[in-house]
């Protein structure tokens, strides 16, 4: 997280993991972004990691990291006001439905984020079944139909072929398309 800055004109979106919604570095890193940036809720579905990484976000931050030009100097940022709630479900159960959507809402205008929001229709939305996918999909454009503003997007997971594979230790036998 030292040098995405540097490479930001090449970057119009990024992702903040679920596991990675808490780290202090990544919320600095993510405050002098200039593309947007999306926190994921936490893996045991709650809003509360996310909400106070974006208040966090939100706010100016000094650190360690590299500058336009490439040199390790001190960072200062003003902040990123294009940080917004990525819903991934958790803790067994889906979050992308009108009423998890609503909750959500609510609690980032409580917390005085703009309740922007984006669906990620893998993970436990999809209960990890990529064929679920679209069933998610669908939900939420009807959701957007129905005069949802605070949607601002669909994360959607894809690969050449289906599945997940652990690195092996022979290399050669990494199948290709496949997480």
């Amino acid at each position: 997280p030292v040098s995405p800055q540097y490479l930001q004109d090449m970057i119009s979106w990024s992702a903040i993991g679920a596991r990675t919604t808490e780290s202090q570095t990544h919320r600095e890193m993510a405050s002098g972004l200039s593309s947007a940036v999306g926190f994921k809720n936490g893996t045991d579905g709650g809003l509360e990691v996310a909400i106070n990484a974006l208040q966090s976000v939100s706010a100016p931050h000094r650190f360690l990291g590299i500058n336009h030009e490439g040199a390790v100097s001190v960072i200062h940022t003003r902040g990123n006001r294009h940080a917004h709630m990525v819903l991934r479900g958790g803790g067994g159960s889906t979050n992308y439905d009108s009423v998890n959507v609503s909750v959500c809402e609510q609690q980032l205008l409580k917390a005085g984020i703009p309740a922007n929001i984006m669906i990620d229709c893998s993970h436990a939305n999809s209960n990890k079944d990529h064929n679920l996918q679209p069933l998610v999909m669908k939900n939420v454009g009807n959701q957007i139909i129905d005069g949802n503003n605070s949607i601002i997007g669909l994360m959607v997971e894809s690969n050449i072929n289906a599945g997940n594979q652990s690195i092996p230790e022979d290399r050669s036998k990494i199948e290709y398309g496949v997480s």
